[in-house]
């Protein structure tokens, strides 16, 4: 895309680095350009405005999914993985996540249940008070 008129940024480079601007990723004086750019060329202007509608729609309707906490955790470590040329994983990092905190999920339902099952004086009381009223009634036995 061209609006035909000269640039000192090409319409090209100002469109492949459009999300970066958006985004505010893009480095300060690289903005300053971008924005003069914007500010001379109505097409790139256009695709702009376009893109921060999509961006603000997508926001309001999908910004408020329960993600896994370690998510960017886990994309940031397989981006290190990518740069270093090591392998990836063949399971997607969102679906690792989800399967992470599902077997976390459970193992504090299953510790939660054996709680129960032990009973509630016994889960209430320490293993020291446990412990202890075992120790007294020794004595009490050995006193008898």
């Amino acid at each position: 895309m061209s609006c035909g008129e000269p640039h000192e940024k090409d319409c090209s480079e100002v469109l492949d680095h459009l999300y970066e601007y958006l985004d505010r990723e893009m480095p300060a004086g690289e903005c300053a350009e971008f924005q003069v750019h914007l500010d001379e060329c109505s097409p790139c202007l256009e695709k702009y405005g376009l893109e921060q509608a999509v961006k603000k729609l997508v926001k309001r309707c999908c910004g408020h999914d329960d993600v896994p906490t370690d998510l960017r955790s886990k994309v940031m470590g397989r981006i290190d993985l990518i740069r270093a040329g090591e392998t990836v994983p063949e399971v997607s990092v969102l679906e690792q996540a989800k399967q992470e905190q599902a077997q976390r999920e459970q193992s504090d339902a299953a510790a939660a249940g054996s709680q129960e099952a032990t009973g509630p004086s016994e889960a209430a009381a320490g293993p020291s008070e446990t412990t202890g009223s075992a120790d007294a009634r020794a004595k009490a036995a050995r006193t008898e």
